[in-house]
């Protein structure tokens, strides 16, 4: 047996075999909707992606509120809830006496192909890249120790924050007051005027400029991935009783704590958005799952809006592409070019952008799991990993 490609025996584990956690994919809904309030003032910031990196995030009020509730929030609960699913296939090889990683090496892979097609046609803050190459390690982590799991857990958390701390001090000491937060005009062009294929261009000639996120977090990448298996484990997530008493400390301590931290890193200036992003908003991500963990044990009978949050949360490879396409088309002058024309006309239309991308995912993965088993884009993912 090797350690890069293990046959896993088949021992008994807490859950289930082939029953879904209904609050996963919930959680999964929140966190795809979630992760489009802080990327639609991207698109539709003078510059689009480009613009973000130049000047920041608009600093309005309306702006600054969904700052603190979702920069950085919803996704580090997406790449927990990534970690969480990688143990749940660990789980599924398991019961099986399958190698691991096995097969699961073409699926990330796989994902890392579909991130970059998707950074290069769609969006260029695309996720997926960084989570097929985080995918990796820790596949092959969980063949190791649960001891050396938590070991490389805590020191990926310690040089991320430590990586974060100076790189906002060296950002607070070459603050000189001369960068005025302006976006190029000619960014601004490309985007309210120029082709498509202007726009793909350019992204693939500044791709390492567009790609320093995954580069520059991929330790915190790391922690939250091991930190949902760990949760995973733990139960967080069942019906239980013992998942209810893990929700409600989540809940206590991520908002009692991260709430306020999140506010005061955000009023406290641009100086500290990686501290922001990065830094605290993990800590209200996980109170983010002990509220919404309270409010399903609460349901007796689901509604629209639950049902339509599970249906996005069980298609959500193809919402999160999804929501992204339908921003650039109402956004960029490829499409509408709303971007430019309601540039003045204060925040609210934003909102209201937001809003309606919400329902249509909501309102579509719905009626699409009544004919499908799965969404259009993890069907085509099983067909070519069948292949």
């Amino acid at each position: 047996m090797t350690h890069t490609d293990a046959r896993v025996p088949q021992t008994p584990q807490a859950t289930p075999a082939g029953r879904r956690l209904p609050l996963l994919d919930v959680l999964r809904g929140v966190a795809i909707l979630g992760t489009l309030m802080t990327n639609v003032w991207i698109f539709t910031g003078p510059g689009a992606e480009w613009g973000a990196l130049e000047s920041g995030m608009a600093t309005g009020p309306v702006e600054s509120t969904f700052g603190v509730l979702a920069n950085g929030k919803f996704l580090s609960l997406l790449t927990i809830l990534f970690g969480v699913g990688l143990a749940i296939q660990y789980d599924s090889a398991k019961r099986r006496g399958q190698p691991w990683p096995g097969r699961y090496r073409w699926r990330a892979l796989f994902l890392f192909a579909e991130g970059t097609v998707h950074f290069v046609l769609v969006f260029a803050w695309d996720v997926l890249m960084g989570y097929a190459v985080t995918a990796l390690l820790v596949a092959w982590l969980l063949t190791r120790s649960e001891r050396a799991q938590r070991r490389v857990m805590w020191w990926a958390a310690g040089i991320h924050l430590t990586l974060m701390v100076l790189l906002t001090a060296a950002i607070a000491a070459a603050g000189d007051g001369t960068d005025d937060g302006t976006v190029s005009r000619e960014v601004v062009d490309l985007y309210a005027h120029g082709s498509y294929l202007d726009q793909i261009a350019f992204r693939l000639e500044n791709a390492l400029a567009l790609r320093m996120e995954p580069v520059l977090t991929f330790f915190l990448l790391l922690f939250l991935f091991l930190l949902g298996v760990r949760l995973f484990r733990a139960g967080a997530f069942g019906a239980d009783e013992a998942g209810r008493r893990l929700r409600s400390r989540l809940l206590a301590w991520g908002i009692g704590l991260g709430l306020p931290l999140n506010a005061a890193a955000a009023l406290a200036g641009p100086d500290l958005f990686l501290l922001a992003r990065y830094g605290t908003a993990p800590l209200l991500a996980l109170g983010y799952i002990g509220l919404v963990g309270a409010v399903v044990d609460r349901v007796r009978r689901p509604g629209p809006l639950m049902t339509g949050l599970t249906s996005v949360g069980r298609t959500a490879l193809s919402g999160y592409v999804l929501q992204n396409a339908l921003c650039v088309l109402i956004s960029y002058g490829i499409g509408l070019g709303l971007a430019e024309r309601l540039d003045g006309t204060g925040p609210w239309w934003v909102v209201a952008l937001w809003a309606t991308v919400c329902a249509v995912l909501m309102a579509g993965s719905t009626l699409w799991l009544r004919r499908f088993s799965t969404g259009p884009l993890e069907s085509v993912q099983k067909w070519a990993l069948r292949r």
